[in-house]
């Protein structure tokens, strides 16, 4: 099982951690770790593992172990060499990637709010991203959309989280946006993310702490993805 830092803190960039195994395709298992693994549209953090010696093993993506949902692996790049078990080192995020994500994904939030329908799909960049709608009628225009979401993130408003057990969010349906992408649950316990006075929702993701933290969002693309469907591209400015 590994101890999710990031869960609680998104801005702490770099941890002390050991390394408690290195699986059959040299992913990296350590005791504690600041890396998102890819889930819920968001890709899995890169950055690099500094070893004792002042070498630097170099991280490209964090995924969660096939088999075991409490295990997180960073994947290394090809030909990285790798630490050994029981060895310590600091893993050390790409920041300015994972804040851009951290950014984007707020963003994503107050589009939902500003385009209140059923989400069928989503995928959060590096400073921009999208989501899927399930909007019976066309007719959506970018810059009214754009205007709604940056009027949001000029409030500031606080982005917070909390737990909540499975039972909970069961008895709770209406907290869930998604159609297709089920909440983080199967731990007992589900973590939702709040925008003060705006939105509330299931999410495992990385947030900025206040939408004043976005800056301006431009609405790049509205796509038509099927008769029901609308796919809502934005990107950071």
């Amino acid at each position: 099982m590994t101890e999710t830092l990031f869960r609680d803190d998104a801005y702490l960039k770099e941890a002390e951690a050991t390394v408690l195994a290195v699986n059959e395709r040299g992913g990296i298992v350590l005791d504690r770790t600041v890396f998102y693994a890819q889930g819920g549209g968001q890709p899995g953090d890169k950055g690099d593992l500094v070893r004792a010696d002042g070498s630097v093993t170099p991280i490209a993506t964090t995924v969660y172990d096939a088999a075991d949902r409490k295990t997180i692996v960073h994947v290394p790049a090809e030909g990285a060499a790798l630490p050994a078990v029981g060895e310590r080192v600091t893993a050390r995020l790409d920041w300015p990637t994972r804040y851009a994500r951290m950014r984007a994904h707020t963003a994503l939030h107050l589009l939902s709010v500003a385009l209140p329908y059923p989400v069928t799909g989503g995928q959060v960049g590096d400073g921009e991203g999208r989501l899927d709608f399930d909007i019976a009628e066309a007719g959506l225009d970018r810059d009214e959309i754009a205007a709604q979401v940056n009027a949001m993130a000029a409030k500031d408003a606080p982005v917070t989280f909390r737990w909540i057990t499975d039972e909970e969010l069961l008895a709770n349906p209406g907290l869930v946006k998604t159609m297709s992408v089920k909440p983080p649950m199967g731990t007992g316990r589900v973590r939702l993310v709040e925008i003060q006075g705006l939105d509330l929702q299931p999410c495992g993701g990385t947030h900025v702490r206040t939408t004043g933290e976005i800056g301006t969002v431009a609405v790049t693309g509205i796509e038509k993805k099927g008769k029901l469907n609308r796919r809502v591209r934005i990107a950071l400015v």
